[in-house]
């Protein structure tokens, strides 16, 4: 029994021993990378927000894994080997951190992008910015004292080996345990003696910890791991609005998403390219000589006095439909509940239900371009920038890549502006500015707004001196609605009335030109609507009719100026015709080439919605997989 009992005991001794050695091996290492870990968390976490919950186990699991691959090496290379990680991880981590401090971004796709468009000179300034004082005694200088410790205590440790003291424990297979059980003169019992105590102390400390930290980490490996397998940019983006979305804690994490971001929108810039290169435009009559596109933000039917909403929250353009100007259309829709997909379809003459995808044909701009237009991007969403989201940096790629935005605009803006009110400066500015400079008048002008309309958070979207209402104004029609609901619904409300200045304003702009004002949201947006309880969109759900009208319905309308009509009152006839028509926007491509009188080989008619041929059966669906239809029709069963 007890040569049976001893034999177990060996056993598992070898197993513990098994464990443990990647951290007995990679001790100071361990120890120094689990704090650079904890301390970039906490460095780059706004104050508002809590650490991030499995930080302590998920951590420790990675580095155990790093650990046991380094084990695996001979010890000389393990060194080296070890050194060199240690090394990267430091540099990605103060690189990581540096940004957060000074730009409020960590490590972004948007990120690596401004470094790789960065020339030596602003490199060479960006280095002496990392050893300024002020960088040195933030948060950037605690990073670095980790990295000092470390390469002392590294010192340190070899000298001490080196002087020859005593040796460790034997070498081999559980001779480090087993030494400790020998020692402990045979004790009965596992968990006796000092060799019984060691064993005990590991089996409560390291093999329970590491189970614990795998289940814990488990729900966030497969999310990441979904993520880095994703094939397109816009996969990347919805599984990162999903509530179970991957959580890249640690900045080398934070770094391969961003190197893996730009290698898929990469490609899809290259196939824009290519296909940009083969576009064919025919004849153009410039029919319409000002052309205007508003494309607003998170606006659906349901908040718009114009469509029967009982606050008076879009009052100038209920003004203009009543004057028989604006034509006002029933019964639109938009693909995606994203901005940066419905940009895709919007802007790319490829259609949904059709073979291919968005990057395989032109972009609508550039046909314009090619025709002759002058073409203005005036965007309060997509510049690139530093802090930058991901669904940002998803929409805008095509838009802000250099080669591309030359083949699609002759003017844009190069900075954002706290209220959209800044892109109506903006455009005066460039008017003016082509005025002083005179020449040849351009024959036809395609102007392009892209507003920031009602994004979240919705108070941040108007002045605080253009407050209309008020959440006391919704205790009476909304009394199931607490405070907190009452407050969004009004904030809401007052970004939909200010959304209805500023396209107003757009159009008297062009009240005495020959124009054409077309506005449609991106997509809708739920803000407490009927018992739903929520405000924003539901990204990871499935598509049923009550979502689909929120969050997919949207306001659309063409405003035509006197001076239009009177000289195209066919077109205006074909609008007005069109109000009742079924239309889904990324069909909105051939009504501007229609209107433009561009004629092209990629212009279908069967897509225009107020051509004759137009297709109004053609199926809408919905991200890809729901027929909305469908949806519809069911609902009225």
């Amino acid at each position: 029994m007890h040569r049976f009992y001893m034999k177990a005991l060996k056993a598992i001794d070898r197993i513990l021993e098994f464990v443990v050695a990647p951290l007995r091996r990679n001790a100071l290492f361990f120890v120094a990378m689990y704090v650079l870990g904890v301390v970039c968390a906490w460095a780059t976490t706004p104050a508002s927000k809590p650490l991030y919950s499995n930080l302590w186990l998920e951590l420790l699991l990675d580095l155990y894994v790093v650990c046991a691959v380094l084990a695996l090496l001979p010890k000389k290379i393990r060194r080296w080997v070890r050194g060199i990680v240690a090394v990267a991880l430091y540099m990605i981590a103060i690189a990581d951190v540096y940004c957060y401090s000074h730009f409020g971004s960590t490590l972004s796709p948007t990120m690596l992008l401004l470094v790789g468009e960065t020339n030596g000179r602003e490199a060479g300034e960006f280095l002496q910015s990392m050893v300024s004082v002020k960088v040195l005694t933030g948060k950037v200088g605690l990073i670095l004292l980790i990295a000092l410790v470390h390469l002392t205590l590294t010192i340190l440790l070899r000298k001490i080996r080196s002087n020859n003291l005593p040796s460790p424990p034997p070498q081999g297979r559980g001779a480090n345990i087993a030494s400790f059980i020998r020692k402990s003169n045979q004790t009965p019992l596992p968990w006796g003696g000092v060799g019984g105590g060691l064993f005990f102390t590991l089996l409560i400390l390291v093999l329970p910890l590491l189970i614990w930290a795998a289940i814990a980490s488990w729900p966030n490996k497969k999310a990441m791991h979904k993520l880095f397998s994703a094939d397109t940019i816009g996969r990347v983006e919805h599984l990162l609005t999903r509530r179970d979305r991957a959580n890249l804690y640690v900045p080398v994490y934070r770094l391969a998403f961003s190197i893996q971001a730009n290698r898929l929108t990469a490609g899809q810039v290259t196939r824009l390219v290519e296909a940009s290169d083969k576009i064919e435009v025919d004849s153009c009559s410039f029919r319409t000589p000002e052309l205007v596109l508003i494309i607003g933000e998170s606006f659906g039917p349901h908040h718009s006095q114009q469509y029967g909403y009982r606050m008076p929250t879009t009052p100038r353009q209920l003004k203009r439909e009543q004057s028989g100007l604006l034509t006002r259309y029933t019964d639109v829709v938009a693909p995606w509940n994203l901005t940066s997909f419905v940009f895709k379809n919007v802007f790319s003459m490829h259609d949904v239900g059709e073979q291919g995808e968005w990057c395989d044909v032109p972009l609508f701009p550039m046909l314009f371009r090619k025709a002759g237009y002058r073409v203005r991007f005036l965007t309060n969403q997509f510049l690139p920038k530093a802090e930058e989201e991901v669904y940002d940096f998803s929409g805008g790629f095509f838009l802000n890549h250099e080669e591309l935005s030359a083949k699609m605009f002759d003017e844009r803006n190069t900075q954002l502006y706290p209220f959209d009110e800044g892109l109506l400066r903006e455009y005066d500015r460039l008017s003016d500015k082509g005025q002083t400079a005179g020449g040849e008048e351009q024959v036809g002008n395609l102007t392009i707004f892209h507003l920031m309309g009602q994004h979240v958070t919705y108070r941040q979207r108007y002045p605080r001196s253009r407050t209309r209402f008020k959440a006391d104004d919704y205790k009476e029609w909304r009394p199931e609605l607490a405070e907190k609901g009452r407050r969004a619904v009004a904030e809401y409300d007052n970004a939909v009335l200010y959304n209805d200045s500023i396209v107003d304003e757009i159009c008297k702009r062009f009240e005495n030109r020959e124009a054409v004002v077309v506005y449609m949201p991106d997509h809708g947006e739920e803000c407490y609507e009927e018992n739903r309880n929520f405000n924003c969109r539901l990204h990871s759900a499935a598509i049923d009719y009550k979502l689909a009208k929120y969050e997919f319905q949207i306001p659309f309308w063409i405003w035509c100026s006197r001076g239009y009509v009177k000289a195209h009152p066919d077109i205006y006839r074909q609008i007005v015709e069109a109000k009742n028509r079924r239309f889904m926007i990324d069909a909105l491509p051939h009504l501007l080439l229609y209107l433009g009188g561009i004629s092209s080989p990629l212009y279908k008619p069967e897509n225009n919605v107020i051509a004759p041929e137009y297709n109004e059966m053609r199926p809408r669906i919905l991200k890809g997989t729901t027929d909305y239809d469908k949806l519809k029709k069911d609902e009225k069963k």
